[in-house]
């Protein structure tokens, strides 16, 4: 009988829920299952786990094994032990759902504030869920999420309802919070394109940790209809900005408001999930489009923790007068009004940066919030209307 089915078994006897915050905790408990019951194959036990291109990786020296997690995924690896040669190869082989080993439970993120840097949504796999109020209408509602691994993807499943309370005294929102099913995909490993992508109004941005989709444009132009709705060219200059503070799009304190289904969605910093103040560097707190990770404001650097700079700044002067033409000054009122100026902030065009071996985006509090545009490919399931 097999290792895995019998492992399986002593798993399904003892029976015992998990109620798990991530991928981290649940692979440690994993580990400990297999170093209890089969002692022989997984010696010395207990060795440290490591984060390793996606993977939580335990190695056994003793029995030259090495016992991983991806994501939802359980697979093992040790062309020097006979045993795992016999049985699977020398190759990384995939043996199970970490589901079909360890009983798990939903972990409740409600007001969660996430702490991993680490730059693979493969150590994000999990099935959270989160508590929280509708403030003006006074209803419930249950957030939802669930990330897995297909292939060379992670799969994010949501009810697109945030991890937050929402619809505070600031809000204005067009419609009410609805539970909208949504379905990302986001590439493990993403690779730079040839060339940038401007973000669009056909294309969502950036998926979060608490299963809410970041949709940082408004369909919103000067002289377009009544300049809140109807601007789908994208050509179309003076876009209104909706995090300007000149502007009013019925934003709660978490800049976020509804789409016509009752979609809720953020245009700039949620206020949630990383620490607001320069306190600690700052996690990973999604995903965008392309698939590269997108962090929270803060970064360490020589012993200081310090909010990370934009390289956009307002133009200076008046615009340009004339018909189509809001005139008045450069404010920030429309995206029009910035210019990206090479060096001066942390960020690049796209607002973001390598970084210890790692490129991301950054949630800051001014244009353009998280970014403007990508450096990979934006992936089709981020495609709005599809």
């Amino acid at each position: 009988m097999s290792f895995i089915f019998n492992l399986l078994i002593v798993l399904i006897t003892l029976s015992v829920p998990m109620a798990r915050a991530d991928t981290l905790s649940n692979a440690d408990v994993l580990f400990k299952f297999a170093e209890h019951s089969y002692p022989e194959l997984f010696i010395p036990a207990n060795p440290p786990t490591q984060a390793i291109e996606g993977y939580y990786v335990r190695h056994y020296t003793d029995a030259s094994i090495y016992l991983g997690v991806y994501g939802n995924q359980v697979h093992v690896y040790g062309p020097e032990n006979a045993w795992v040669v016999a049985n699977y190869g020398s190759a990384i082989s995939y043996v199970g759902k970490l589901s079909e080993f360890v009983a798990l439970s939903q972990s409740n993120i409600s007001n969660a504030v996430l702490n991993s840097r680490r730059p693979q949504c493969s150590y994000y796999a999990d099935t959270v869920f989160s508590e929280v109020v509708d403030i003006k209408r006074g209803i419930a509602f249950n957030g939802a999420l669930e990330i897995s691994i297909d292939g060379d993807y992670c799969v994010f499943r949501t009810n697109s309802i945030p991890n937050h309370d929402f619809n505070d005294s600031t809000a204005s929102f067009a419609t009410n919070v609805s539970r909208v099913q949504a379905e990302f995909r986001v590439p493990v490993r993403p690779v730079f394109a040839s060339q940038n992508t401007s973000v669009s109004l056909q294309t969502d941005n950036a998926i979060l940790l608490n299963g809410v989709k970041v949709d940082i444009l408004a369909a919103a132009c000067f002289g377009v209809g009544n300049g809140k709705i109807g601007c789908n060219d994208m050509a179309q200059p003076w876009r209104y900005d909706p995090m300007s503070p000149l502007n009013s799009f019925g934003t709660d304190r978490h800049n976020a408001h509804t789409q016509p289904d009752g979609n809720y969605h953020y245009h700039g910093n949620p206020g949630v999930l990383f620490e607001q103040t320069a306190n600690v560097e700052s996690p990973v707190v999604g995903f965008s489009a392309d698939g590269f990770p997108v962090y929270g404001s803060y970064i360490e650097e020589n012993g200081q923790v310090r909010a990370v700079a934009s390289s956009y700044r307002l133009k200076p002067g008046a615009r340009p007068g004339g018909t189509g033409s809001p005139g008045g000054n450069y404010d920030g009122r429309y995206v029009d009004d910035y210019e990206y100026v090479a060096g001066s902030g942390d960020l690049d065009e796209c607002n973001g940066m390598n970084r210890n071996g790692s490129y991301g985006y950054y949630v800051i509090n001014a244009y353009p919030w998280i970014l403007a545009c990508y450096k990979g490919t934006p992936g089709p399931s981020f495609n709005k209307g599809r």
